[in-house]
């Protein structure tokens, strides 16, 4: 589907900030444009943003209950409690688990953790593992990425002795689970100043104080800020604020010096050697791990990310990029399954904004993903659902600018369960609701979605010419890492560019594009390369100019240090 080329625009106010932070950036103007588009105003803000400091980290006291929440901990350590680590079986919630389990052990041994099954138990907390918990003589569970609305749940716990501890990130309903303390930036009220934290980032949070009530250095904690960093990319929460210091000092504990775990799946990726990249952690790490929780167990994740023998975490590295090929095979052919009955239905001439599609057979672990396929080939809000124990269970994603919470949240009372983020949301429902549901999603989503929501924007931060694709330029957009919502890579357009005669079609069936460009500013060539736009080669190979969009890479593929490569985003051939 072809985009709207959105021009980013600067206000009067911003244009003078821009003006300021020129004088230092003289030798590369676009980049005070892209500073000011971060909110950054000043050459002192600009160094802190280049420069990001653990010295700068929120105190986590300010978060509410953080108080509370490292009371019954320190309780439980000095009387000898068994406490349980329990956490959701995807990325963040088994980083999460790691994080907190390892951190724990340093101190203490009457600890284990908990993963639930997700075909078994589901989201969140379960009964059965609250037995289990009961049945090992656990009187403290550590919960993270889940908990916030287990009110059930933990009611029934309490009732057999078990404290809980919800460090979450989800957004709550109104009425909360009667837990010892609740770590949630987004609860009402909550005045924390990083309000999108990553399950884990919580989870570092809250052993960050504990560690501070003891006195204990933060050495040891911030050398599993890999941990957190890998949850930041595979959550995609804001890359601003914290989230952005954990994430950049995560990224260089990640290429120095990764817990064994992370080492083995960076060796199995072909990372090894090579600069590891938010995008190397979204694209490769992260599926790895998150195969785990969708084809068998998160638990074996979690026994992968605390391992203490690097032959062991390899052989469990191993196995899990197994697990991660099985469920591309499977992710293909649903995908494919899916796409078949939305043609036959007429999707791409439906007057319907929204998609739900339910088919019994397939795969609870997968269903997510492909309602991420259906939302970028469709550009509407997209739920897949499919049967688990006997309920209705699914996944859904949302387009750039819509509440798909709210679009869920408003079919609540024929819900068993739902909860997510404005872009991501998990439900569950009786089969024979789903047609009442999809009613009235496509009711609630007809009525709020805006026309502009349900065509692609290509957001372009500058028009920028090759003459100012410099050295310099390129090194300083590299210290915008690491790259998040928030804080995007930057999005460039360059007008009027033309084949130096030498590009050609690559790939398995010729789909791609390997260019050599060059415009009139400039007489150096550029390598780039365009992903599925053969149709345009023609074109592209008679020498005549056209306007590109694209993002600046390091070229991995070429061995001079800083060679880099233009990712085409778009191609527009002139009317």
């Amino acid at each position: 589907m072809t985009s709207k080329w959105n021009y980013s625009t600067l206000s009067s106010e911003e244009q003078s900030y821009e003006s300021r932070l020129s004088k230092r950036y003289a030798a590369c103007p676009p980049i005070s444009r892209l500073l000011v588009q971060r909110g950054i105003t000043s050459v002192e803000e600009a160094e802190h943003f280049f420069h990001p400091s653990l010295k700068d980290l929120h105190d986590p006291f300010l978060m509410p209950d953080m108080d509370k929440a490292v009371a019954r901990l320190n309780k439980a350590m000095g009387a000898k409690e068994r406490i349980m680590v329990y956490g959701d079986y995807d990325v963040d919630g088994t980083t999460a688990v790691a994080l907190v389990y390892r951190y724990l052990r340093n101190f203490y041994s009457n600890v284990e953790y908990y993963i639930p099954t997700r075909y078994d138990e589901g989201y969140g907390i379960s009964k059965r593992s609250i037995d289990y918990a009961a049945s090992q003589g656990v009187s403290l569970v550590i919960i993270l990425d889940c908990g916030i609305k287990a009110i059930d749940e933990i009611d029934y716990a309490r009732s057999l002795g078990i404290d809980f501890i919800i460090c979450d990130h989800h957004v709550p309903d109104d009425r909360l689970p009667d837990a010892v303390a609740i770590l949630n930036p987004k609860l009402e009220g909550s005045t924390y100043p990083c309000s999108h934290l990553s399950g884990c980032g919580v989870g570092y949070k809250f052993m960050q104080a504990f560690a501070i009530s003891n006195g204990i250095p933060g050495a040891e904690l911030e050398g599993m800020l890999d941990l957190v960093a890998v949850s930041i990319a595979a959550d995609i929460v804001p890359m601003v604020d914290e989230n952005r210091i954990m994430a950049y000092h995560g990224l260089r504990r990640l290429n120095s010096n990764p817990n064994l775990g992370l080492r083995a799946i960076i060796r199995i990726c072909g990372l090894s050697g090579r600069e590891i990249t938010i995008s190397d952690v979204i694209f490769k790490i992260g599926p790895r791990i998150n195969a785990s929780g969708r084809m068998q167990s998160g638990r074996e994740a979690v026994d992968l990310l605390v391992a203490r023998d690097s032959a062991e975490a390899h052989e469990k590295g191993k196995e899990i990029d197994r697990y991660n090929q099985d469920r591309k095979e499977l992710d293909k052919r649903i995908t494919e399954e899916a796409n078949a009955i939305l043609e036959a239905r007429g999707e791409d001439c439906s007057d319907k904004k929204s998609i739900v599609i339910y088919n019994k057979d397939w795969h609870r672990g997968i269903i997510g993903i492909v309602a991420s396929r259906l939302t970028e080939l469709y550009y509407k809000p997209a739920v897949v659902l499919t049967l688990n124990n006997g309920m209705a269970t699914g996944s859904s994603r949302s387009v750039q600018g819509f509440d798909v919470y709210k679009a869920v949240e408003a079919t609540r009372d024929i819900l068993e369960n739902f909860g997510g983020h404005t872009y991501a949301v998990g439900l569950s429902l009786k089969e024979e609701n789903i047609p009442e549901f999809t009613r009235r999603f496509e009711e609630y989503v007809s009525a709020n979605i805006q026309p502009n929501q349900l065509t692609p924007l290509l957001d372009i931060d500058a028009q920028i010419t090759f003459a100012q694709i410099t050295s310099e330029f390129v090194a300083t957009l590299r210290r915008f890492n690491p790259f998040g919502p928030g804080n995007q890579k930057p999005v460039f357009c360059a007008r009027s560019v033309m084949d130096f005669g030498t590009s050609k079609l690559v790939g398995k069936n010729l789909e791609h594009i390997k260019l050599e460009l060059v415009d009139d500013t400039s007489g150096k060539v550029f390598n780039c390369i365009a992903f599925n736009m053969a149709q345009h080669f023609d074109y592209i190979h008679s020498r005549r100019p056209f306007d590109i969009a694209f993002t600046i890479e390091d070229n991995k593929h070429q061995a001079a240090a800083g060679a880099i490569q233009l990712l085409i985003k778009e191609i527009r051939i002139p009317e």
